[in-house]
């Protein structure tokens, strides 16, 4: 994804089935200045179509869809080379689908009833590389996938944590803990520029899309054991 400039508003694709969503969704988001309706789709077909077409900065897309839904379509999305942030959308709270959506790359997810300023408030935040979710939301989605944690991912998430170094490691354990950059630099005295080379690097080097899946690879290496 290409950072959004001041100079250059964020680019929304919205993918939704139901047009009175859809209808929704950008009168809301037109709202603000800063960000750009470039496309719509009603499928993951035409999600996938559309991303090649428009060229979004964040697509924010519904989890149930016919034709292709929005998993398959954030696995195709995310798999592309300088992809686009997806955030899902679901009516349901940690729908297992969302859980799904997220280990294949997906930013984030929205319950569709989220108050205007708080969506707006939500892609502004994933337009600027920061994560979506909240630690509490971060150590609920860890939780899940550490339900049935194995010795085969534990093995592999440690043999990851060979390639960092130990202050790599420090912000690792951190962003597992769902802290923003502001909130690591506080706690490990470094700038928030500093940060966001570190977690740049942490995501390079652990072959991962964003910081959810930073996070579980945190807690299968045992890092958030306590």
């Amino acid at each position: 994804m290409t950072t959004p400039t001041p100079d250059r508003p964020t680019r929304v694709l919205l993918v939704d089935d139901d047009a009175l969503v859809r209808a929704g969704l950008r009168m809301i988001l037109t709202s603000a200045d800063d960000l750009d309706i470039v496309g719509e789709a009603e499928n993951g077909v035409q999600a996938v179509e559309a991303v090649s077409a428009h060229h979004p900065d964040i697509v924010l897309m519904d989890v149930r869809m016919p034709v292709m839904d929005g998993l398959a379509a954030a696995k195709a999305i995310t798999s592309r080379p300088s992809a686009p942030a997806v955030i899902m959308l679901t009516t349901f709270d940690l729908d297992e689908y969302v859980f799904q959506a997220l280990q294949a790359g997906a930013t984030g997810f929205l319950l569709k009833d989220t108050p205007p300023r708080d969506l707006l408030a939500a892609v502004r935040v994933v337009a600027s590389g920061e994560a979506m979710l909240s630690p509490t939301v971060t150590r609920r989605l860890v939780g899940h996938y550490a339900a049935d944690t194995g010795n085969p991912r534990r093995r592999e998430a440690t043999e990851r944590l060979t390639l960092l170094t130990e202050r790599e490691r420090e912000v690792l354990a951190a962003v597992g803990r769902g802290l923003s950059n502001a909130e690591v630099g506080k706690e490990l005295f470094m700038s928030e520029a500093t940060v966001k080379t570190h977690v740049s690097r942490l995501l390079t080097k652990l072959d991962a899309h964003n910081r959810v899946q930073v996070a579980i690879i945190a807690h299968d290496a045992g890092l958030l054991d306590s």
